[in-house]
């Protein structure tokens, strides 16, 4: 490899404008991707086979009215005041407008709605004083037929004493027609009491039937009682709009079609839309993001000294990014992408490309310094530190490509993603660095380098004109033993903090205090309860019923034991399907949707079903369904750290043909992963610092923000300990005792590894004040996780533990050394290829210090 790149290295130095144009004619080429292909970015996440998502899937075939989702507008008057009637026409106007939108199946007029409401509340104390009023007649019709009976009765006594009395006087024959008659009108007297009761009976039992009926939607309007759309004090209103595909996959054109209506409020009113209404992609570049850029180009015209030498990694970044970015935008018309998976790219891109570009001009100026020719040094660098880019790299690209060994598809993606613009940011580094390198020329090096270097020519250049470097030392144990226990110490306490670590998908409450979707959610926990900006969706199956009496008696009772749960406020049905055999419950939680007690709440419905033993049910939503993405990622989580950490040993054995360094190596890969989380729930989680970094409402953390950090971090993490660990070896390998080839090793890439990591932190940072909720916390995890892993864990922690270690270090069964390739990172057979480089790479072995600008004998690895 090394010599290949090598040749690629001089090719393009020396056709340098065809591998620019040839660069620029690929961005086009993206760009023109992206006009034509690019579509609509997800601003919500669903994962197939979840509970969630089977609920919905079944609401789509079996109840479709009830499986659209669903939107919030709030209004408010600006005064606090009640509405108006002039203000609730207009309302009203915007209703009519919002229902007109395609892909808008209702939007609920909220004053109207209280109306039907009170409507319904007046009907049924209406529906009681009707039947207190049937149930008295019915009671005063029985006293009268029970009267008529006991007349009836006395009548039939005094009949059969008169039949009596006439048969002891012998005369019955006689008065016998007589009697007949009389017995005959009482029969009849009796026939038509009898016909009166049953009559009087299913007057009764229509009107306990009614009473019944009317009692159970007494009930449900009870249990849905708090479920309000105007506010108590008449000052707020909820405008519900119901869409014709699931939440998940409302299109963005309908929500920006409603956007449009609700853009212009009338006078005198606020309108705030809900974040499942509003959520749209987050800008790809803001004012933090270029701030990062300019501490980027600082760093860089420190370390390099020159502007030409800051501009150009940034410029090669910036191309490489801008492919990425465009190539991925370009795919988002045919598969469902993240917004946030592009602007991942975007970090990923800017951060590692710097650095890599970094890694080649500064060996190139090293080599340039100490006399080498051109095209040779631009071909020799690329040949060695474009070996080790090509190699830190790949190792980045695996661990995210691992990201689809979850099972997850939008974080499959954004591994995915991230690994094209690692691959571009690679292939650019070793192409286009050279070319750009062989354009400038000279210009690399500063007006006072360059004037040294024509001095020294006559003398053997710089190498023969630097002082002597003073006498290294190891550090001693004493030390070593201090550095350890802080480190580890330091570590853990700030990683202590990801032991209360929550996730889940941020919500309105984690906006800006001024932005519309946290005005929307503030308003709605204010004036309407918390648990209006994450309501359930239960649905459940219930059994054939031949009249629709029994059908809603099965739903009171469904909802009774809804209603009944704790951190349960209202519960209200929604409807049932055509065949009667799924009803849908709306159910209104306690707190809000990333709430523990909601999260609780969800696994509580999930546990009680059959409820009774007699009706399954199911819950979703998007709060459910939040839950139920937060859950797949944790399980996923373990096995992608598994699969990282033992790629993460593989790749170091081979490297270091150590077991020791791979095992520190990578057991300072967890700490400073947990570390980085820790961070990250102590700000955004807890509240800690929140001023500093603009978190206003702390709350759960991004639910995907764990594993993609494992995959991002692990791969710098392996770069920075190539770039140091490989000095160590290096300098061990060539004779020097164990403990001072540490300090080599150290010396050799610190500064190097320094600017990388400042780079990266610089970029990285400047994403913590981007505009987005989901952005802002993937940002600081990814600088603090590189700020701890560079300083603390490489500079601080590993140097002292090989150090302890000593020449044990570097043991290796015999068995393993033979079977393992050897994996010549550093190029170094190149250089024994190329001697003329060899002066300047020695003095770099032995810890030589020039303009305080110092690399390690071979190439740079990593980033």
């Amino acid at each position: 490899m090394a010599e290949f790149l090598y040749r690629v290295g001089r090719w393009s130095a020396r056709r340098a404008r065809t591998v620019l144009v040839a660069w620029l004619a690929v961005l086009v080429a993206a760009g023109v991707a992206f006009a034509l292909g690019a579509g609509t970015l997800a601003t919500t996440f669903s994962i197939p086979g979840t509970p969630t998502a089977e609920v919905t899937d079944r609401l789509q075939s079996d109840f479709p009215d009830a499986s659209g989702g669903t939107g919030t507008v709030v209004v408010q008057t600006e005064d606090g005041e009640p509405f108006t009637a002039e203000q609730e026409e207009a309302v009203a106007g915007l209703v009519a407008e919002a229902a007109a939108v395609d892909g808008v199946t209702a939007v609920m007029d909220p004053f109207q709605t209280e109306a039907d409401r009170a409507a319904q509340a007046q009907q049924v104390e209406s529906g009681r004083t009707q039947i207190e009023d049937g149930r008295a007649q019915l009671d005063a019709g029985q006293a009268q037929l029970d009267a008529g009976r006991e007349q009836l009765e006395a009548g039939q006594a005094q009949l059969d004493a008169a039949r009596a009395q006439a048969e002891a006087a012998g005369m019955l024959a006689q008065v016998q027609p007589q009697l007949d008659a009389q017995q005959a009108a009482l029969d009849e007297g009796l026939a038509a009491l009898d016909a009166q009761q049953t009559t009087l009976d299913d007057g009764r039992a229509t009107l306990e039937e009614q009473e019944a009926q009317l009692e159970q939607g007494a009930t449900l309007l009870d249990m849905a009682s708090e479920i309000r759309m105007v506010s108590e004090d008449g000052s707020a209103a909820i405008v519900m709009v119901s869409f014709a595909d699931p939440q998940m996959e409302i299109p963005q054109e309908t929500k920006d079609a409603l956007v449009d209506v609700f853009a212009d409020a009338p006078e005198g009113l606020q309108i705030d839309l809900s974040s499942d209404m509003t959520m749209g992609a987050p800008s790809i570049i803001g004012a933090g993001e270029i701030v990062g850029l300019l501490v980027a180009a600082v760093v860089l015209v420190i370390m390099l000294g020159t502007l030409i030498g800051a501009g150009l990694p940034i410029l090669t970044a910036l191309i490489g990014v801008g492919i990425g970015a465009l190539g991925a935008l370009s795919l988002s018309g045919v598969v469902e992408m993240a917004s946030v998976t592009p602007v991942l790219g975007l970090m990923l891109g800017l951060a590692v490309g710097i650095d890599y570009s970094l890694f080649i001009v500064n060996r190139h100026r090293r080599q340039l310094k100490a006399g080498d020719e051109l095209h040779e040094s631009i071909a020799l660098a690329n040949g060695t530190s474009g070996n080790a880019v090509v190699f830190a790299g790949t190792t980045v690209l695996v661990a995210l490509l691992a990201l689809n060994v979850t099972g997850i598809p939008f974080l499959g993606l954004m591994g995915t993603v991230g690994a094209l613009c690692i691959a571009i940011a690679v292939l650019i580094a070793v192409t286009l660095t050279p070319a750009l390198l062989g354009l400038v020329g000279l210009r690399i090096l500063s007006k006072k380098e360059r004037a040294q270097l024509e001095a020294g020519a006559g003398t053997g250049g710089e190498a023969a004109t630097a002082p002597a470097a003073a006498p290294l030392r190891p550090m001693s144990t004493g030390w070593a033993v201090v550095r350890v226990v802080v480190g580890v110490a330091a570590l853990l306490l700030v990683a202590l903090p990801a032991l209360d670590l929550r996730v889940n998908l941020p919500d309105g409450s984690t906006e800006p205090h001024d932005s519309s979707q946290y005005q929307a959610y503030a308003t709605l926990a204010e004036k309407f309860g918390e648990g209006q900006n994450g309501t359930l969706l239960v649905v459940a199956d219930l059994p054939a019923s031949e009249t629709e009496a029994d059908s809603m008696a099965a739903q009171v009772e469904i909802a009774q034991v809804l209603f009944d749960q704790d951190d349960v406020v209202a519960v209200a049905p929604i409807g049932t399907s055509e065949d009667g055999t799924v009803a849908a419950f709306q159910v209104v939680p306690r707190e809000g949707p990333t709430s523990e007690s909601t999260e609780e709440l969800v696994h509580t419905l999930r546990d009680m079903s059959p409820i009774d033993g007699t009706y399954e049910i199911g819950v979703a939503g998007s709060a459910s369904g939040n839950v139920d993405i937060s859950e797949k990622l944790e399980s996923a989580l373990p096995v992608y750290l598994a699969v990282v950490v033992g790629l993460s040993l593989i790749i170091l054995v081979l490297v270091f043909r150590s077991i020791f360094v791979p095992v520190i190596a990578t057991l300072g890969f967890i700490l400073s992963y947990f570390a980085a989380l820790g961070g990250v729930v102590a700000i955004y989680q807890w509240g800690w610092l929140s001023g500093v970094f603009g978190v206003e409402s702390p709350g759960p953390i991004l639910n995907f923000l764990p594993t993609i950090l494992v995959g991002i971090l692990f791969g710098l993490a392996m770069d920075y300990m190539l770039f140091l660990g490989s000095g160590m070896r290096e300098a061990y390998a060539h004779g020097a005792p164990a403990r001072i080839a540490v300090v080599q090793g150290v010396r050799a890439g610190r500064s190097v590894v320094t600017a990388a990591a400042i780079i990266m932190i610089a970029v990285f940072g400047g994403f913590i004040f981007s505009h987005s909720a989901m952005i802002r916390p993937i940002g600081f995890a990814l600088a603090f996780g590189v700020l701890v892993d560079a300083f603390v864990v490489r500079m601080m922690l590993v140097p002292a533990l090989m150090h302890l270690a000593g020449d044990k270090a570097w043991w290796l069964p015999r068995w393993l050394d033979k079977i393992l390739p050897d994996v010549d990172v550093e190029g170094a057979s190149l250089e024994r290829r190329h001697p003329h480089a060899h002066p300047a790479a020695e003095d770099a072995a032995e810890g030589t210090e020039r303009d305080g600008d110092v690399e390690k004998d071979k190439a740079p690895v990593g980033g």
